[in-house]
């Protein structure tokens, strides 16, 4: 197994120039693996504008690391406004996905696996899905990930005798904690850019985080008529098992 694992963002911009993104993460912790740049710029510092909700001391940790794991992207959106169209070109291990969209969607799908990675700890909880990036995913999709990531990892509490718990109010909790990271990050990044497609890119996320904690009973219920086969008695049900049989 390799000591890392890498996803790359590929954009052509409207004039042909070529920017590429490596994003290189450890392949056990899926923390992401990168230096912090040499002169950090007042933006990338802890106590800039520091979440509300941050847990971290400007002691141990003088830099933001949400902020210091986009800092390269950062550099890119600050001469591209958000509704220009770039083609994007994303490889990971198993696929490549190709597509044309807006610098503000662009930059949402690599800013969301750069907010997951970088060892912010509000942000752990979306590290599993990281290792299975999903490109420009849409909101249904994204509602199916996170809810199915969320409960495997209860799952696995509950195997190794820990708290655990079926409903999906601590992931509910966790967009919460999200929209406070977003508004903060774009406070960060309205003092670095000239124009708006790095911060708009976080405004999209925010969105997306907003609508989480509102949708997700709604998102339940819609996506009920995946299961139906096997709610309704139709599809393949175990046979419970004989402890005698162990």
């Amino acid at each position: 197994m390799s000591d890392t694992f890498a996803i790359e963002y590929a954009l052509t911009l409207p004039d042909g120039k070529q920017e590429c993104f490596h994003v290189d993460l450890d392949a056990e912790s899926l923390v992401l693996i990168r230096q912090p740049p040499e002169a950090p710029p007042v933006w990338t510092e802890l106590g800039f504008h520091q979440c509300a909700n941050c847990p971290l001391r400007e002691d141990l940790h003088p830099l933001c690391p949400v902020a210091v794991s986009v800092f390269d992207v950062v550099k890119l959106a600050a001469q591209l406004p958000s509704y220009e169209e770039v083609s994007v070109r994303v490889t990971v291990p198993e696929r490549t996905v190709v597509t044309t969209t807006t610098a503000q969607r662009a930059l949402a799908s690599l800013m969301g696996l750069l907010f997951a990675t970088s060892g912010c700890p509000h942000t752990t909880i979306f590290r599993p899905m990281a290792r299975f990036h999903l490109p420009f995913a849409s909101e249904q999709e994204t509602m199916f990930r996170a809810m199915g990531s969320w409960l495997l990892a209860q799952y696995m509490a509950r195997a190794e005798g820990r708290p655990a718990s079926l409903d999906l109010d601590g992931l509910i909790q966790a967009y919460e904690e999200m929209q406070v990271i977003n508004r903060h990050i774009t406070r960060r990044l309205w003092a670095a850019v000239k124009l708006d497609a790095s911060v708009n890119a976080v405004v999209l996320l925010d969105l997306l985080g907003k609508a989480m904690p509102d949708t997700i009973e709604e998102q339940l219920h819609e996506l009920r008529y995946l299961f139906a086969a096997w709610l309704d008695g139709r599809g393949f049900t175990p046979a419970p098992r004989d402890p005698d049989d162990d």
